[in-house]
């Protein structure tokens, strides 16, 4: 399809056809990035041991962090460029994407060089134990040295979408991932490398992501273009691209924060259970099972933004409604789907970890009943946010996602384990999602009021 075709079919296709055709390989992909520490974990676990486990566990909150600074740039400037392109606006939107690949460059640049130096006292401040310290710092050193991979990789692939292209972004991910998948066992198990080699693997894998990412912008393939111009800074845009991406960036951070709390926690509240490693290992299996239930969420949500964002633009509030009304009920039913599933079926997915530790499954277990009680209601908060972004509306939208951490899971994480101990943790998840859910719905039935009014005055406008 032409390039310029592609842009215009936001704005006049079949709504549901374009949520099936954009998110479909957004989910895809998303479910294929998350095979990266996932795939990494559970060759791990079932390689190496429980221990390994929780050294990658401990890695997550700054792996977080990385995520947090891609999409600050990444949304941010996949935002405006919907939006551009909505108003016809071709050139500014090719320089908007120069100002994301620019400033990966610088802040990935300093981001390693400061990770790799304070490495030690991070993972310490993350939670690691004296057992699970070396697996950590081996992965995690690997890691920051690809970070800018990963951001290319990641950042860059929210463009691609924005322009109107999914199936190129869905391959992006499918060619990392999939590699993983590929890499991993050879480097665990062929090579013996141990952890180390998960992290080459994983490396490897984001590399050529990112250069398959850059060969599409450079080479002109799509509806925007990468050239040498555009890779200077233009502070107007780039102040744009940042305040855009706040709210995935915020979210992402608080996220870190949370972890790193929930590390320190499940130290200090999971002693008895082998100096804490087990209900470490307990939680970084949890969330390699939640990333498989999130990630649909977030990949259909990435598939909604350039709907959102282009309809927005060309002011088709009803198309922007039918995005939103779609994207609640497909979000609202991938997450009962995976409710029932976790419900029914928990060990023989934990199992795929590691099937030897007994003390860890009946804990996994144990943890996973609470954790996922409110699963069905996480994808309206998830495309609530998603749908303040797409409309270039940062403070709803960060509002939204830091309201889920810091007013609710992070105070309940600090309160709860006083009375109930490692259960509180636990409690604490379900507890905070259904306050979440109330909290958006708020916030989304107030701005529809604000956006029929809109969308009224247009229609009295034209009498």
């Amino acid at each position: 399809m032409d390039p310029n075709e592609r842009a215009k079919m936001l704005g006049e296709g079949k709504i549901l056809s374009l949520i099936w055709k954009f998110s479909i390989p957004a989910i895809v992909g998303m479910l294929t990035n998350a095979l990266y520490n996932v795939v990494d974990r559970v060759f791990l676990g079932r390689g190496v041991g429980s221990l390994a486990l929780a050294g990658i566990t401990v890695c997550f909150p700054i792996q977080t962090v990385m995520m947090a600074f891609s999409m600050l740039i990444g949304v941010g400037s996949a935002t405006l460029i919907s939006i551009r392109l909505g108003q016809g606006k071709k050139e500014e939107a090719s320089r908007i994407l120069g100002q994301a690949v620019l400033f990966m460059i610088i802040i990935f640049g300093v981001f390693t060089v400061v990770g790799l130096l304070l490495l030690d006292k991070m993972l310490f401040l993350f939670g690691a134990t004296e057992t699970n310290l070396p697996y950590a710092r081996e992965y995690m050193s690997v890691i920051l040295l690809g970070s800018m991979f990963y951001a290319f990789g990641m950042g860059l692939n929210f463009s691609i979408r924005a322009e109107g292209n999914p199936r190129i972004a869905m391959a992006t991910m499918l060619i990392g991932g999939v590699l993983n998948i590929i890499l991993d066992p050879i480097f665990i198990y062929v090579l013996n490398k141990g952890i180390w080699g998960a992290a080459v693997a994983t490396v490897i894998s984001q590399m050529v992501s990112a250069i398959w990412v850059l060969t599409y912008f450079t080479r002109g393939q799509g509806v925007i273009r990468l050239q040498w111009r555009h890779l200077r800074v233009e502070w107007r845009l780039a102040r744009q691209v940042f305040t855009n991406g706040s709210a995935s960036f915020a979210l992402q951070l608080v996220n870190s924060l949370m972890n790193v709390i929930l590390n320190q926690s499940l130290k200090t509240y999971g002693r008895e259970y082998s100096g804490g490693d087990t209900a470490i290992s307990a939680m970084g299996i949890i969330q390699s099972v939640f990333t498989f239930v999130l990630m649909p969420i977030f990949g259909l949500n990435h598939g909604l933004q350039p709907i959102f964002g282009y309809n927005y633009g060309a002011r088709k509030i009803d198309r922007v409604f039918q995005t939103l009304k779609y994207g609640y009920l497909f979000a609202t039913c991938i997450c009962t789907a995976s409710f029932l599933v976790l419900r029914f079926f928990p060990a023989p997915i934990i199992q795929i970890f590691n099937k030897t530790d007994t003390e860890l499954l009946e804990m996994t277990v144990h943890a996973a009943f609470f954790y996922s009680l409110m699963i069905p209601v996480i994808g309206v908060q998830i495309v609530s946010v998603g749908f303040f972004q797409a409309l270039g509306k940062p403070k709803s939208a960060m509002f939204l996602s830091l309201s889920r951490q810091i007013l609710f899971l992070i105070p309940l994480l600090l309160l709860l384990p006083r009375f109930f101990k490692l259960d509180g943790i636990w409690y604490s998840f379900p507890i905070c999602d259904a306050l979440s859910f109330v909290v958006a719905v708020a916030f989304v039935t107030r701005e529809t009021k604000k956006l029929r009014g809109l969308s009224t005055r247009q229609v009295e406008g034209n009498l």
